[in-house]
C-alpha cells in the first residue's frame, strides 16, 4: 500500500502515515531501512497491520520526498535546505506603567558599635 507522511518526529522516532485507503497508521522507526528517514508529505509504500494497538505500517519505504514532489500546493510543501529558516525576534520587554513602580532595595542595616565584636587583648601572664 501507498501513503503520505501526516508527520513524523526523528527525535521519538515515530509518527503516522495516512494511508491511500484514507486510515493513519503508526510508524516506527524500526520500520524503516536503515539510513531512511521521513519527513512530512513525503510519499512511501508500507505493508498495512493489525497490531495491539491498533494500525500500523511495516516494511516503510520512501517512493519520493515531499520536496521533490509537485502535486502539493507551495504552502504545504517543506522549506527546502537552500531556504534560511526565519528567526523570530526575541519579544522587547513592555515598559513599566505608573502602577509597576519600580522596587526600591532597603538598605542592610549594620550593628551599633557597640555591639561589634571587640579585639581580644592577650594577657600577659607574669
Amino acid at each position: 500500500m501507498e501513503g503520505t507522511v501526516k508527520f513524523f518526529n526523528r527525535r521519538k522516532g515515530f509518527g503516522f502515515v495516512s494511508g491511500d485507503d484514507e486510515k493513519d497508521y503508526f510508524v516506527h522507526f524500526t520500520a524503516l531501512a536503515q539510513g531512511t528517514f521521513l519527513r512530512d508529505n513525503d510519499r512511501v509504500s508500507f505493508e498495512p497491520v493489525e497490531g495491539e494497538k491498533g494500525l500500523k505500517a511495516e516494511q516503510v519505504s520512501l517512493l519520493e520526498k515531499a520536496s521533490e514532489r509537485s502535486d502539493l500546493p507551495a504552502e504545504e510543501a517543506p522549506a527546502t535546505e537552500k531556504e534560511a529558516p526565519v528567526e523570530e525576534q526575541p519579544a522587547k520587554e513592555a515598559p513599566a506603567t505608573e502602577e509597576e513602580a519600580p522596587v526600591k532595595e532597603e538598605p542592610v542595616e549594620e550593628a551599633p558599635e557597640a555591639e561589634k565584636e571587640a579585639p581580644v587583648e592577650e594577657e600577659k601572664q607574669e
